[in-house]
Parts: structure tokens; C-alpha cells; sequence
């Protein structure tokens, strides 16, 4: 199938098999952040809490786009992903598979809740920055996309402080507004076994529901990208790039950028400016002719995706550059059509087919529904020194739900595990202080945080260094 060996087919197979594992992983690690509340609260039974999670997960996954996992097949440069020897691609998709699956599940087995996004992206930077230290890579630490790298972090950090800080706010305006009877029915402890009131079990459903609808529109996201960069890497010849009719409706977004790159006065530009600008035109009249004819011949679609995200990156740098001077509308316009994901240009090489999008949408809906208890334990009991009442775990929730939603709206992973860790922990600390958190609990979290990145990427580091002196 696909032209490949035999060989080089099981080990794709293995591959596209070890995705779905992670992202099933991914289900069961991160279903507690979701479910806690209303399981600890009485509001759902654990069984009816887990599938009603996993059925969200799963429709917020084939509802969400590919923007979240296009932003992590872009962490690394397409020069990673051009090797000819297949069997260096495998090596790479190998070493990510195992670093995130080994780290996601040795954490899930201590019932650590820590961040499959980490885990993930710092998988993928360790294949960068193992590829780096490869002795016949002259490319050095541009083996990354650092520029991609900052913003993805940008969201990984900030998500838990605006979780936090959002869940001590809505917690005060809950005390300073609601009445004295709805004050004492939210902010009290529920009774064990016993259902909270009908209106406060509903809102805590829909809070759960709303989570996990935004978990699956981004960390499902994740696993799509996962997948692609498996697929990109093995077969570029099917996947680098969309089809052929779509290829050609980039045509006029092509055209237009060009128009509006011919526009900039040179004159005053320094010689890497200068270099972007030529970089730019030269890789669209590579294209154009392709485009016009639109083949059906894959052979060079490696090229053609190289072509597109060369445009795309120095076009970034030209919009990140002051000394370069455009009109806002041309700015915008240009913006669009090269720079974000699934647009303009970027629909030719932002993509991914529905049974990969299928895939990755059972994967994590399943594991949803199974492995859930240990991190519950942790959320519901373990973070602060109280039980959770509902007013904490709707504020949590809330909070968490906003955070992940607005993140996939601008196309950024984050970490759904500890944005809702931190919205619990923010309520705890608007009830009754700092001295409510469990200290342990939170160190314990922290040094996940701390650790997932560096472990991840040396572990990702060491595995690809591996496979690829056993391959050659």
C-alpha cells in the first residue's frame, strides 16, 4: 500500500497504532480535569460522568478544525521532514511516539496531574534538537522553529495564571453578589451520596460538558498533528500537501502577496530583509506554474509544501520587522494569506484528512471512558485542604472551559490539565487562603510542570540519536 515496503508499511502501522495509544492516553490522563468536579459533588455518577465526557471530547475533536494541530506540525521546519531515507523519518516519529507515551503514562500511573501538551511538545523539540546534534546537520539549533516554539508557549504558560487569577475573581463576585440562601447552598460542602440541587447540578453538568468540548477542540487537535507529522514523514508524496484542486484554488493569494511584497521600498532595507523579499518571489514563481496546471504528479509535492512554508516564514519576518514599512491594510491583508493556519496559502499545507481527524476522535473519546480514577483522586481530594464545594467546581470549571476556548480560537495548545488544576486551586485560595492548598500536592504538580519539558525533549533526544545510529 502506498508504494511502501513491507517493512516500512508495519512500521508506518506501528506508528499511526502508537498515536492513537497517546491520544487515548491523553483521554484518560486528562478526563479527571473534566469529570472531578461532578463526580466529587454528586452531580453525575463516575460511569455517566466519563462517557458524557468522552462523547464531547469526541465531538469538540471533529468540530474543532486542525489550527491547534497544524501549530505543532510546524514547530519543526520542513527541512526535518524532507530526509529521503524513509527510514530516518521513521526514526523521528519513533522517538516522539515513545518519549510522550513513556512520560504521559509514568505520571498517569502516579497520578500526577501533568501536561500531555508538555509532554508532546517537548518530544517534538527533542527530534529537533537531536537532529541538530547529528554530525552532518549544518543547521544547528534552527532544527526548531523557535519562532512557532515562543508562541506555542506563550499559551502554555499564561493558561494556568489566567486560570488562577479568573477563578479567585469569579469566586469574590460570587460571595459580594449572590444572596445569603444561594451563598450558603453553593459555598457548602456536598453531603456524601447525596445530589445537589437540581440548578446547581445542571450548572455543574454543563461546566463539565464545556470542558471537555474545549479539551477536545484543542489536546485532540494535538494528536491530529501528531498524526500528520507521522504521515508528512513517511509518505510526503500523499500528505505534504492537500489535492490538487485545492492546490489550485491558492492562486490569486499567491498573486496578491506578490502584489503587496512588490509594494515595499527596498531602498532603505537591510540585506536580510532584502533576502526575505527575494525569498518570497522566488518560491512563488516556483509555484505559479504549478498552481496554473495544477498536476496530479505527487512527486515533488515535498517541494511544493517547502515552497509554501518558506513564503509563509519570511513573510513573518518581514510583518515582525519595524524597519520594514507597509500600510496596516496591506499588513493585515497579508497577514491572512501567509501567516495563519488554514488560511490564505496555508490551506494547501494546513490540513488533515476526516478519517485521521476520525482516528484521533475515538481515540481520545475511549480513553475518556476508562482510567479516569487516579487523577480524579488527586483534582477533587488532593489539591486543597477542603472538599470541593460547587461553587468551586463550577468557578473552576468556567474558567477553565473560557481559557481553552479562547486559546483554540488563536490556534494555541494548552494545557487543559493545568489550567483546571489551577482554577481549584485559585478557588481554594479565594475560600480560605493560601493555607488552603495541600502543599504536597502542589509541589508535586509543580515539579510535573517543571520536569515534562526537559525530560520529554531528553528522552525524544536520546531515542532519535538511537534509532538513527542503529538505522545507519
Amino acid at each position: 500500500m502506498f508504494g511502501l515496503e513491507t517493512d516500512i508499511f508495519i512500521l508506518l502501522f506501528i506508528a499511526l497504532l502508537a498515536a492513537c495509544v497517546f491520544e487515548f492516553i491523553n483521554g484518560f490522563h486528562d478526563t479527571a480535569n473534566a469529570v472531578a468536579t461532578v463526580i466529587y459533588t454528586n452531580s453525575l455518577k463516575p460511569t455517566q460522568a466519563v462517557v458524557y465526557s468522552g462523547l464531547l471530547n469526541f465531538i469538540g475533536v471533529i468540530t474543532g478544525g486542525v489550527g491547534v494541530g497544524m501549530s505543532i506540525v510546524n514547530l519543526l521546519p520542513v527541512e526535518l521532514l524532507i530526509d529521503q531515507n524513509v527510514y530516518h523519518s521513521v526514526s523521528m516519529v519513533m522517538a516522539m511516539l515513545l518519549s510522550a507515551i513513556i512520560w504521559n503514562f509514568g505520571t498517569w500511573y502516579f497520578g500526577l496531574p501533568s501536561s500531555s501538551s508538555h509532554t508532546l511538545i517537548g518530544a517534538i523539540m527533542g527530534v529537533g534538537l537531536g537532529y541538530a546534534l547529528l554530525p552532518e546537520n549544518a543547521t544547528g539549533a534552527a532544527a526548531i522553529n523557535w519562532d512557532k516554539v515562543k508562541d506555542i508557549f506563550t499559551g502554555l504558560i499564561m493558561a494556568p495564571l489566567i486560570g488562577f487569577t479568573l477563578a479567585v475573581v469569579l469566586m469574590f463576585i460570587l460571595r459580594k453578589t449572590v444572596s445569603k440562601d444561594v451563598r450558603n447552598q453553593i459555598f457548602s460542602e456536598p453531603k456524601k451520596n447525596v445530589a445537589p440541587p437540581n440548578w446547581i447540578r445542571g450548572t455543574l453538568i454543563s461546566t463539565c460538558g464545556l470542558v471537555s468540548f474545549f479539551h477536545g477542540r484543542n489536546d485532540g487537535q494535538k494528536g491530529i498533528g501528531l498524526m500528520m507529522l507521522i504521515l508528512i514523514g513517511i509518505l510526503p508524496s500523499y500528505f505534504a500537501i492537500t489535492s490538487a484542486k485545492e492546490l489550485k484554488t491558492i492562486q490569486p493569494d499567491l498573486q496578491k502577496i506578490e502584489q503587496i511584497v512588490s509594494k515595499i521600498d527596498t531602498v532603505a532595507l537591510g540585506i536580510s530583509e532584502k533576502k526575505h523579499i527575494s525569498e518570497i518571489r522566488s518560491n512563488i514563481a516556483f509555484l505559479m506554474p504549478v498552481v496554473n496546471q495544477s498536476s496530479n504528479d505527487t512527486s515533488s509535492k515535498m517541494e511544493l509544501r517547502g515552497a509554501i512554508l518558506k513564503i509563509a516564514s519570511n513573510t513573518k519576518k518581514l510583518l515582525n520587522d519595524e524597519s520594514v514599512s507597509m500600510s496596516q491594510e496591506d499588513r493585515e491583508q497579508l497577514t491572512v494569506l501567509a501567516v495563519k493556519e488554514e488560511k490564505g496559502i496555508r490551506k494547501a499545507t494546513d490540513f488533515a484528512p476526516f478519517w485521521v481527524i476520525m482516528l484521533i476522535s475515538l481515540s481520545l473519546g475511549l480513553g475518556t471512558m476508562i482510567g479516569w480514577k487516579r487523577i480524579v483522586v488527586t483534582v477533587g481530594e488532593k489539591i486543597g485542604k477542603s472538599h470541593l464545594t460547587y461553587a468551586q467546581g463550577a468557578s473552576a470549571e468556567i474558567v477553565a472551559a473560557i481559557t481553552i476556548g479562547l486559546a483554540s480560537g488563536f490556534k494555541l495548545p494548552v494545557s487543559t490539565t493545568h489550567t483546571l488544576s489551577s482554577g481549584i486551586a485559585g478557588s481554594m485560595v479565594a475560600s480560605k487562603g493560601i493555607k488552603n492548598l495541600q502543599s504536597g500536592t502542589i509541589k508535586n504538580i509543580a515539579i510535573a510542570w517543571v520536569l515534562t519539558l526537559p525530560v520529554s525533549m531528553t528522552l525524544s533526544a536520546v531515542l532519535f540519536l538511537l534509532f538513527r545510529f542503529l538505522i545507519d
